[in-house]
């Protein structure tokens, strides 16, 4: 698999040793709900996973949550609760949203407030080392002892030094210079070595990556906003420390946008996943996020959300033909054919730098070859039994998943569907239309009407989470 590497702007293959992937993908801050850019960041990087487990490869997947920040504390401060209050809230609400979205669990949620201990061992290797110094107000990195800075952002230290990203703060020996650890007389603070305080964001990602991954390791990634200052910050403070190179690949996500610009709480302009999850419906918020290549911007718009929706749509009425197909025989060799050239150029697709645009754009025409034959009352028991294994890994990789009624609502479904298949036959149509809506208002169950025969599927629509 070729990803693109921010790092040496080329598309490289992964390099991996025993088949074991390590990935660091740096999580929210939890001071609100997340939105719909951080769901794309969090897809992305979950389809990923998914086809590299698909591929046989073994995955150590860790995202973090920063659970102390200046926002935080804010936010605390507004409500009238504790920082580490205001953090559990959201830590909570981001699992129920991205457990309604489909997203695997990491194998670890590594929190900031965790991992003090590793965050003052890195702090004093770099001061031992005479990366970093300490002032009135904190603890700094010297940004111009590290030889290399700025090769991930391709930022120049003349261009820094006359950009406007700079914290100004006079006690530092360089402008350029940034936080490792601030002194704070107002808690929560922590005891360090050089005083109590908090630590710089930078940092805690880097302690909670070393921790638990030897370097080099495999990937590590978020969106494109972080490539400067934070991920710049990482690899400069964690190859300072370590001596040896930090990340082999780092892949970053494009923003999605609202009228071309970055959808973000500081602007205002966000759509929570809550309400993204209300308004469209799980997977069709996937179907979205993945619908442009990764590294590209997404631009939100109801129209798109919308086109999503239908393909949701039409892939299920796919899932619940090849479930109900009936008969043997058929056009076996036709769809032998179509499954082995489908699964074939969507994994191709996903292996020339993660094009979920293109692996998306193939499988729907997957989709709709199978719903024709559907339509033709032509999709035997045998054909959907060969289609479904292509279908299924197409599914399981994008992370999308059909609705499921429980037993219960199994057997009462089918019993209204055999009761109005009676009144249709009895020419009692209002009767028969009664049940169709009684269908949809109390199971969300849809209609497939066939020449002999109906159908029925699950169909997820808004508010149903």
């Amino acid at each position: 698999m070729r990803l693109y590497n921010t790092l040496t702007r080329m598309i490289e293959e992964i390099s991996t040793q025993d088949k074991i992937i390590r990935i660091y993908l740096c999580g929210v801050t939890v001071y609100d709900d997340s939105h719909i850019g951080h769901a794309r960041t969090i897809i992305i990087f979950d389809v990923l996973r998914r086809y590299l487990e698909f591929k046989g490869y073994i995955v150590n997947f860790i995202q973090n949550f920063t659970d102390i920040d200046d926002k935080i504390i804010y936010r605390a401060k507004r409500e009238g609760l504790a920082a580490k209050d205001i953090a559990a809230k959201y830590i909570e609400n981001y699992f129920t949203d991205f457990s309604h979205l489909n997203v695997l669990p990491a194998n670890q949620f590594p929190r900031a407030t965790e991992h003090m201990k590793e965050m003052i061992n890195l702090i004093e290797g770099l001061i031992n080392k005479n990366y970093a110094y300490i002032t009135l107000n904190g603890v700094y990195f010297r940004v111009r002892s590290f030889s290399t800075y700025g090769n991930l952002s391709k930022k120049s230290i003349q261009e820094l030094e006359s950009g406007s990203r700079v914290e100004i703060d006079q006690s530092k020996e360089d402008p350029l210079d940034f936080a490792l650890w601030k002194f704070y007389s107002e808690e929560p603070t922590w005891d360090s070595p050089w005083g109590r305080g908090r630590p710089g964001w930078h940092i805690e990602c880097s302690a909670m990556a070393l921790k638990y991954f030897e370097s080099p390791f495999e990937i590590h990634g978020g969106g494109n906003d972080l490539i400067f200052p934070h991920h710049e910050n990482e690899i400069a403070q964690s190859e300072a420390f370590s001596e040896t190179l930090f990340v082999k690949l780092w892949l970053h996500t494009g923003m999605v946008t609202i009228n071309s610009e970055k959808m973000s709480k500081s602007l205002g302009n966000i759509i929570t996943v809550r309400e993204g999850l209300d308004r469209w419906g799980a997977n069709s918020l996937r179907i979205f996020c993945i619908s442009v290549q990764y590294s590209k911007p997404l631009d939100f718009s109801d129209k798109i959300l919308l086109e999503s929706m239908q393909r949701w749509r039409q892939i299920e009425t796919c899932a619940y033909e090849l479930r109900f197909a009936k008969g043997c025989g058929g056009q076996l060799k036709a769809i032998e054919l179509l499954t082995h050239e489908s699964i074939k150029e969507f994994t191709a697709a996903l292996e020339d730098d993660l094009n979920t645009s293109l692996a998306l754009t193939i499988f729907m025409k997957f989709v709709a070859d199978i719903n024709r034959y559907a339509a033709n009352d032509s999709l035997t028991s045998d054909m959907s039994r060969i289609a479904l294994v292509t279908f299924n890994h197409c599914m399981e990789i994008l992370g999308l998943r059909v609705l499921e009624p429980t037993d219960t609502e199994r057997k009462e479904i089918e019993d209204l569907v055999v009761i109005r298949n009676k009144f249709r036959t009895e020419k009692k149509f209002e009767d028969s239309d009664f049940i169709r809506k009684q269908l949809i208002d109390k199971y969300g169950v849809e209609l497939m009407d066939h020449k002999n025969r109906t159908l029925w599927k699950k169909v997820e629509t808004p508010l149903s989470v």
